[in-house]
């Protein structure tokens, strides 16, 4: 996944045990799916905005002219996610899961109701904060219910379920899209759409209980024996009350022994062995933001626009295979991270999307060189009022391309009727002059050129999610559950997940902004260079936690990691 909270990656034998144990006691999986609805929000909130944008751009001209209003309606939510995952921990704590969870679904719905009857693009920011608070406590509770309502031998294989219905409301989000794209109020019904899975998941959550755990420790042993009662089999359940029963005693004391947030951070800052795990965990969740990821899962459909697939319904279609490919992912990483560990997955990814970004880099760049060129007969053959005014002023108009052409805020390029890789015409950006240009049977550009090379670019596409989401897409979430001591996980996690998060934030922030001042070209090959910067990181910073036990980690990075030391040196002292 993109986003979320600590993985524990189960084993092919936890998922047989699952699927047995599931069987014989339905109501496990009952909590575990209803819970998981919030994974699944996740992801639809993640891939439904890319295609909405599109149509929001045609029925609001202002942000169709301005990339920083588009850039805020996609970000928002990630803004309003911060915000939420930080409230929501406190909400956790003080009222359980089970109400955190609703809160969210609350949240969530009030966002879908919002957005989709927004008269103007304020509204629909408005209503992408709401759903950000939504996915911020979904985020890190959803995960955090089914971990402590689950039996702890496949504690691990339930969890997971949370990150495939990410990936799973990714791809389930571009299907919708695909959906409504000839229906009227297009984006409206996009947006608005996410409300039904959020009021299922509250009257689902309703009937549930709390989790065991967060009722044992708020002094409700009987509810907690009660729920355990209906998840254990009866002669495992007084043992799981005294495994309970130790587990809260021992965080409390821990507790009371770490002082205020302040403290724990100096203390935390001050232990080299966590100081060490920062490094690396901190490294690894930046650079998984920093390869662009969720430029593609917020702006898929634009890409594939860029790319010179002008249709909207086009780019959608496209782009719901870059999001199938990523659940694809999900999966193969589930049977890689323990065969061939996390370190060499990460690497091995991180070269593919190098790879991936300098080839996506030269295409767009070759296809904005060789563009069709732009004509005074064509773009005056709709009228001098409808020819773009920067081509008109332009001291030499002769020179300009289509790429020239979508340079400037306020033009389109509309196609020759001859062929698309013809002459063509630089009109003015306006829906008059678009449907002008449509009605004589030619394709209507707003962000990229034809291209004969743009196949290319969605191929790449597809391959760069496919080295993203086995390594950088899970591997990341999974290193932060490993590299922590005991004491210090929970702080260190939660410093890597908002490090994840405010990473997520400035890059999708930014895209558009880039893309009009270096081009889709300079761009990518930005990622790309950030990305041998991250791919460095890792090769120095991060060490392999494979097979390693909590305390042999612990003794690694105590004695300080060295990609050139031998692994067997863990032993030394």
């Amino acid at each position: 996944m993109v986003e979320g909270g600590a993985v524990t990656k189960p084993d092919k034998t936890e998922f047989s045990e699952c699927w047995r144990t599931s069987w014989q006691t339905p109501y496990i999986m009952k909590m575990a799916l209803s819970a998981g609805i919030g994974g699944l929000l996740f992801g639809y909130d993640t891939g439904v905005i890319s295609g909405a944008l599109l149509y929001i751009r045609e029925d609001f001209r202002s942000v169709d002219r301005k990339t920083w209003l588009q850039e805020t309606i996609v970000s928002m939510a990630v803004a309003g996610a911060i915000i939420g995952a930080a409230v929501g921990g406190w909400i956790n704590d003080r009222f359980g899961r089970k109400i955190s969870l609703l809160l969210g679904d609350l949240l969530f719905f009030v966002g879908a109701v919002v957005m989709a009857s927004a008269p103007f693009p304020g509204m629909i920011i408005v209503g992408r904060i709401f759903v950000g608070f939504g996915v911020g406590m979904a985020s890190m509770t959803a995960p955090l219910y089914i971990s402590e309502a689950s039996p702890h031998r496949i504690r691990g294989a339930l969890v997971s379920t949370n990150g495939l219905l990410i990936t799973g409301g990714q791809f389930l989000s571009y299907l919708i899209n695909l959906a409504f794209t000839h229906v009227k109020g297009t984006w409206r019904w996009m947006l608005g759409v996410a409300g039904i899975p959020a009021l299922v998941q509250f009257v689902l959550m309703l009937g549930l209980p709390e989790s065991p755990r967060w009722l044992f420790i708020n002094d409700k042993e009987e509810e907690a024996r009660e729920i355990l009662a209906r998840i254990y089999p009866e002669d495992e359940v007084e043992g799981e009350m005294e495994a309970l029963r130790a587990s809260v005693e021992s965080e409390r004391e821990m507790k009371e022994s770490e002082g205020n947030l302040l403290q724990r951070l100096k203390d935390a800052w001050g232990n080299k062995v966590v100081r060490r795990g920062l490094y690396a965990g901190v490294t690894v969740q930046v650079a998984q933001q920093f390869v662009g990821i969720n430029t593609v899962m917020y702006y898929s459909p634009t890409i594939v626009q860029y790319a010179g697939y002008a249709s909207n319904k086009t780019a959608l279609a496209l782009s719901l295979v870059t999001s199938g490919l990523n659940a694809v992912g999900s999966v193969i990483s589930m049977f890689c991270v323990d065969k061939y560990g996390r370190r060499k997955l990460m690497i091995i990814s991180m070269f593919g999307i190098i790879v991936c970004l300098v080839i996506l880099s030269a295409i767009f760049f070759r296809a904005a060189s060789t563009s069709p060129s732009v004509s005074t007969f064509e773009s005056e053959s709709f009228g001098k009022n409808s020819t773009c005014p920067a081509y008109v002023d332009a001291p030499d108009p002769s020179s300009w391309d289509c790429t020239k052409c979508l340079e400037y805020s306020g033009c389109a390029f509309c196609s020759n009727k001859q062929g698309k890789y013809k002459t063509g015409a630089c009109l003015d950006l306006n829906d008059d002059v678009r449907d002008s240009c449509r009605s004589e049977k030619r394709t209507w550009y707003t962000k990229g050129c034809p291209s004969k090379i743009g196949f290319a670019a969605i191929i790449f596409l597809g391959l760069y999610i496919l080295f993203f989401s086995p390594g950088m897409g899970t591997v990341p979430w999974v290193i932060n559950s490993e590299i922590y001591p005991l004491k210090y996980r929970g702080l260190g996690g939660g410093i890597a997940a908002v490090a994840n998060w405010c990473s997520n934030l400035l890059v999708s922030e930014t895209f558009l902004t880039l893309t009009t001042a270096l081009g889709s070209s300079g761009t990518f090959l930005l990622f790309a260079g950030f990305s041998i910067i991250g791919l460095v990181g890792i090769f120095f910073l991060v060490p392999e936690t494979k097979g390693l036990s909590f305390e042999e980690v612990e003794k690694l990075l105590k004695k300080g990691y060295s990609p050139f030391r031998k692994h067997e040196d863990k032993d030394d002292d």
